[in-house]
């Protein structure tokens, strides 16, 4: 097989320029001497030749993509048991890798939210991650408290994660070339372990306060009954898009002990 048909229902578009690849893949930094690492959607391995060429760490790859599974098996046969056909958002990541491991790739615009959904859920194991996605998303990972783009992945990402958007990429280095323009972002495990209040709790003040993020969080907060003596603090005068993770920590708190 010489080439994979760019699929839409799957969100593929290929990376076709040598040098982004390359400069994507020298981003990994491997933190915690981290030795593994999985490429989400290799595709036809433009990322992939590099990677393999790295000998600090144990490379796989999963796409859900029965074409693109066929192309690598032929073209990258050194990596074995490692090419996993597989849907990412479904795999039982634990059962693959033991211990600490890092994710890269060319996310899928359409389910880049739920693969970081999904490296929250591993966060204890992945150590950083290396990807490309539509800018829109990363210009939001990335945003600081304050910035109009600033929401809940920023917050529940940024909690456990330094965040660093790299560099733009234009829409014509893709095969087919997407309607948007592209960004790369790197994230590296920071040392925050536990967050010091229910992390369940956390999460749902979270997405309650950015529910309504024009409405100050004296208004957004009201479903929990917190007496007025405690809504009259001035943290509630603010909107989300004004707190840091350590204001949705000390907020999650007072949640957690003043709520009916």
């Amino acid at each position: 097989m010489d080439k994979v048909k760019p699929k839409k229902h799957l969100g593929q578009h290929f990376l076709v320029d040598q040098q982004i690849a390359k400069d994507i893949v020298d981003l990994l930094v491997l933190p915690n001497q981290t030795q593994e690492v999985l490429e989400i959607g290799p595709g036809m391995g433009v990322l992939t030749q590099y990677l393999i060429q790295d000998k600090r760490f144990q490379l796989s790859v999963i796409d859900i993509d029965t074409e693109s599974i066929i192309y690598l098996r032929q073209h990258y046969p050194a990596l074995g048991q490692h090419i996993i056909e597989a849907d990412f958002l479904r795999t039982d990541l634990g059962g693959i890798f033991p211990k600490y491991f890092s994710v890269i790739g060319n996310f899928p615009y359409n389910i880049s939210s739920q693969i970081f959904f999904k490296v929250l859920e591993h966060r204890r194991q992945v150590t950083e991650v290396v990807c490309m996605l539509q800018k829109e998303v990363a210009d939001r990972i990335a945003a600081p408290p304050g910035s109009k783009t600033y929401g809940i992945l920023s917050v529940l990402l940024q909690a456990f994660y330094t965040i660093t958007y790299k560099f733009t990429v234009p829409p014509h280095v893709f095969d087919p070339p997407p309607k948007v323009t592209s960004g790369v972002i790197q994230l590296v495990r920071n040392d925050v372990d536990e967050l010091g209040c229910n992390e369940k709790k956390f999460f749902e003040v979270v997405k309650m306060a950015f529910g309504t993020r024009r409405k100050t969080l004296r208004n957004c907060m009201k479903p929990y009954g917190m007496p007025e003596e405690i809504t009259q603090q001035p943290v509630f005068d603010k909107r989300a898009e004004q707190l840091s993770v350590a204001d949705f920590v000390a907020l999650t708190k007072l949640v957690e002990v003043h709520s009916k």
